[in-house]
């Protein structure tokens, strides 16, 4: 599909169109087994930052650098847990974007939101979607972020460059299906930043 014909109003058109669930749902996709998750559910947030490259949209992602937590050295969107100063998603992502890559909020443009999304770490995540100038000096923080890059939404919207993986869980808990991009510069798209990649695709198209 041919996505550099869409304009940013139109974009936030499809997004406010979407409908968008008030509860946390896993999508249809993915399924966490019953009585995996222990504890409270935490609220999250991420930005899906959407940039203009050559006339065709791209996405920008981060890769996270290797700290031994949770999501240790996987590509995913700026963002993270909410705290107790963020008053909704929208600032939680935006003040996240801003301490991990030093993407000053002012220079972000809201298009709108993707729904709630139940991940296997036992948050609640809301994807932000927002455009951003380009080029822009991004300025990673270093305990966190340890690169930057864009992908094509041409390149990630065909079903070629993606595939299901079967993801073993611990005893007595059954597989779960995982989708896997193929490598883009060096860099693996999977797991929940990929199924955020797929709605926003789904939506756009």
């Amino acid at each position: 599909m041919n996505f550099a014909n869409l304009t940013v109003a139109e974009i936030a058109r499809r997004l406010e169109m979407a409908s968008v669930r008030p509860d946390c749902m896993h999508s249809a996709d993915f399924s966490i087994p019953p009585g995996m998750l222990q504890g409270d559910t935490s609220p999250a947030a991420v930005l899906m930052p959407l940039v203009m490259i050559e006339d065709a949209w791209n996405l920008l992602y981060i890769r996270r650098t290797e700290d031994n937590s949770a999501h240790s050295g996987q590509v995913a969107f700026p963002g993270g847990r909410m705290e107790p100063v963020d008053r909704s998603p929208y600032e939680a992502a935006l003040r996240e974007a801003e301490e991990e890559i030093g993407l000053a909020p002012a220079d972000v443009k809201v298009l709108g939101r993707l729904h709630e999304f139940l991940t296997i770490s036992n948050y609640c995540v809301t994807p932000i979607v927002g455009v951003m100038p380009w080029p822009y000096p991004l300025r990673t923080q270093p305990q966190e972020v340890k690169r930057c890059f864009t992908i094509p939404l041409s390149w990630l919207a065909d079903p070629t460059n993606r595939r299901e993986e079967q993801r073993v869980l611990p005893h007595p808990y059954s597989p779960i299906s995982v989708i896997f991009f193929q490598p883009y510069n060096g860099e693996i798209l999977w797991g929940a930043s990929a199924r955020f990649t797929l709605t926003l695709l789904e939506i756009l198209k």
